[in-house]
């Protein structure tokens, strides 16, 4: 545990892109990581890894460049390519942040943008 209370959680998040161009994956990339931050209190030094996955239809660019860009140079960032399965969302950057958070798992907001919402239709928007 980090201080008296927080624990490590993992907050999940997906986002589509449009096209296939780096701007685009760089920006909704972002959008997603801000979301995820913004809404659960997350601090750039409470995250100690994030993972992406991008599907096999995303390749001008990688997702973990937007957190670079966003100041993110000493976190740990791994991308990987999503399995393909047939009749999966396309052009889908998929997010897994760990960090340190003073809340529950049931408190966690995890984020689901654009037509990626429909992977979690279970969770509020």
């Amino acid at each position: 545990m980090k201080e008296d209370g927080w624990r490590l959680v993992a907050v999940r998040g997906a986002t589509t892109v449009d096209s296939d161009t780096p701007e685009e994956i760089r920006e909704r990339t972002a959008e997603l990581l801000y979301e995820i931050m913004q809404h659960n209190n997350i601090d750039p030094g409470d995250i100690v890894s994030i993972i992406f996955t991008a599907t096999p239809d995303l390749v001008s660019d990688f997702p973990a460049v937007a957190a670079r860009n966003m100041g993110l140079s000493h976190t740990p960032l791994l991308c990987s390519q999503e399995i393909p399965v047939a009749g999966a969302v396309a052009r889908c950057v998929r997010i897994m942040m760990h960090a340190y958070s003073p809340r529950t798992k049931d408190e966690i907001r995890h984020a689901y943008l654009h037509d990626a919402r429909q992977l979690r239709t279970d969770l509020p928007e």
